[in-house]
């Protein structure tokens, strides 16, 4: 069926199971493999009557680029989050949301990995811009071991347009750059954050960086001037976090 996708690998099929069972229309196991990782995963389709197939492993390498574990399933088309889908759950979130923004990030191992720490996090959401950005792909869900499947991933016709509502229902949008005086620890993070994280290389387009209210940067105790934007992302988002429980427990 050419409309269905192919996600890959034990932790994106088994999330796609918990969390979308009415997509997975098919799981292949590579022929032979019945060892007790997959039995919770031959458990929960079972649950959702998907039905569950073998064929060869060098069949299964044909289909998929990347290590499959020996686990594909076929899935009805994924879903990226518009403009008007981010209002609607911001209008039902509670409490100081803490949202990650990816300037152009066109890697997606990157994205896969940005995703995982994102919900790792706590974050509510990721935003992209449509254009010049990786989205969802079966690489991404690879990488993100899961997460893909659970935190929205928003793509955004106007980034700097978002950026600025995103300001007027109170966030505060916070930049990464090299240059930047302060550090990423002697800012606040703990309210309502929106963090923005440039593209791999190029750092914040010029538009981006003239709508953040704050730049920080990471301070480098070696001889490389910066870090991969994945790694850069957990870094931050669990500064966010660490101060977000500290403020819960001194309150």
């Amino acid at each position: 069926m050419s409309d269905l996708e192919k996600v890959y690998g034990l932790h994106a099929v088994e999330a796609l199971l918990r969390h979308h069972p009415k997509r997975v229309k098919q799981i292949w196991l590579a022929e032979g493999r019945d060892d007790p990782r997959v039995q919770n995963l031959l458990q929960l389709a079972a649950e959702s009557k998907v039905r569950v197939g073998q064929c060869e492993r060098r069949e299964m390498d044909a289909w998929v680029e990347g290590v499959h574990q020996g686990v594909i399933a076929d899935v009805s088309p994924s879903q990226v989050w518009g403009d008007a889908m981010l209002e609607e759950l911001l209008e039902r979130t509670e409490g100081a949301p803490l949202l990650l923004v990816l300037d152009g990030v066109t890697d997606p191992h990157n994205l896969g990995a940005c995703l995982r720490t994102a919900d790792a996090a706590g974050a509510l959401a990721v935003i992209i811009p449509k254009d010049k950005s990786a989205t969802l792909n079966a690489t991404v869900r690879k990488v993100a071991c899961g997460a893909a499947e659970v935190i929205p991933l928003v793509a955004v016709t106007n980034l700097a347009r978002t950026l600025e509502k995103l300001q007027q229902r109170g966030l505060w949008v916070v930049g990464t750059a090299g240059e930047a005086e302060q550090e990423i620890y002697d800012q606040d993070l703990s309210g309502p954050i929106v963090m923005v994280m440039g593209a791999e290389g190029k750092g914040m387009r010029r538009l981006t960086r003239e709508h953040c209210d704050f730049l920080v940067r990471l301070p480098m105790g070696g001889s490389v001037s910066s870090l991969n934007v994945s790694v850069a992302t957990g870094v931050c988002l669990f500064e966010a976090l660490r101060q977000r429980r500290s403020a819960r427990s001194a309150s």
